[in-house]
């Protein structure tokens, strides 16, 4: 089982070693499912990064690029995948506002939405209760680290919360692709955006060939660094909503060299548009009051009272102490 210290050895790789091993198991993946592989292919900067890869290696050929049309993505994001990549359009049964009606609000993070749904089921006594109030211990008495007491106070909210809404809406719509097509996934995520994703390349490494659903994340050792300056030096096309990617003025090192940090001019993460997970955590601008200025449409129905159509993510916001507009005048 890989460790938490030859992961970070393999972050520190420089770039043109980690391209040469995301090839390396991209074939073992490819050759493993006599080619029977398709890329989960969101149209973001992570997934175009790992699309040229595979373009450009050897051997690989007949991938299909999936895209899944949940109808959350930046328009520009969407046009990019459809109109410009040319992906394979798959369609999720329900739209966010039916989930966030049946499940709950996508709040904090997937793991506290989790614990704070599964608190409110199973009640007091539960361990999810005792990890969100701070007093779930392991099995030698010490306390673990799934102890969330900072969020207890979300228990009593005034709305529902789940972190169901990217399994309703992704991943059931790709596990209904990869069963009608037989196919097996690969995905662009990297083990540096949660620790869920940290812990999933723990357990599996980077192709989960022995996992409940095999999938593959071949880039699961790369950092934002790296996607940023894969995507500079080989002047590859990404969606504009991210505007251009420039040096912050700072610097980091990759073994014997010292590089320039880079960053987008406009948006960091695409992903869903209005999915809440980790906004508390941005400097202003976040990612709302971007919104506001840059597709004021999508924010105003996003911020519109759930009784009147919207999708009510004003009070929400407000509620886990995230600044909803640029002027702050509510």
């Amino acid at each position: 089982m890989p460790t938490i210290s030859e992961l970070k050895q393999m972050q520190s790789l420089p770039l043109e070693q980690k391209i040469k091993k995301t090839q390396f198991r991209l074939k073992e993946w490819y050759e493993h499912y006599d080619g029977k592989v398709y890329l989960s292919f969101s149209g973001g900067k992570d997934s175009t990064v790992l699309r040229d890869i595979i373009l450009n290696t050897p051997g690989i050929t007949d991938i299909p690029f999936v895209f899944i049309d949940t109808g959350l993505e930046y328009p520009e994001v969407r046009n990019f995948a459809i109109s410009q990549q040319g992906a394979t359009v798959v369609k999720p049964k329900m739209n966010f506002r039916e989930v966030i009606d049946k499940y709950g609000y996508p709040v904090v993070s997937k793991i506290v939405s989790k614990i704070i749904k599964d608190a409110r089921s199973a009640g007091e006594q539960s361990n999810a209760y005792k990890k969100l109030y701070g007093t779930y211990l392991r099995k030698d008495g010490t306390k673990s680290l799934y102890n969330y007491k900072k969020w207890s106070y979300l228990y009593d909210a005034p709305f529902k919360i789940s972190g169901t809404c990217c399994d309703a809406i992704k991943k059931r719509t790709g596990h209904t692709y990869q069963k009608e097509e037989d196919r097996k996934p690969i995905t662009a995520t990297m083990a540096e955006e949660s620790r869920l994703r940290k812990d999933a390349w723990m357990r599996n490494g980077c192709n989960a060939f022995d996992a409940g659903n095999p999938i593959s994340t071949p880039m699961s050792f790369w950092t934002e660094q790296d996607i940023l300056l894969y995507i500079k030096t080989h002047n590859l096309q990404i969606p504009s909503v991210y505007g251009d990617i420039v040096e912050t003025g700072e610097t980091y090192t990759r073994f014997d060299k010292t590089l320039p940090e880079l960053k987008t001019t406009g948006v960091n993460r695409t992903g869903c548009m209005f999915c809440m997970f980790g906004a508390h955590l941005e400097k202003e601008p976040n990612r709302f009051q971007q919104m506001q200025i840059t597709h004021p449409k999508q924010w105003e129905w996003c911020m519109k009272p759930w009784d009147e159509g919207g999708l009510g993510l004003k009070d929400v916001l407000k509620y886990i102490n995230v600044p909803w507009c640029v002027n702050k005048e509510d």
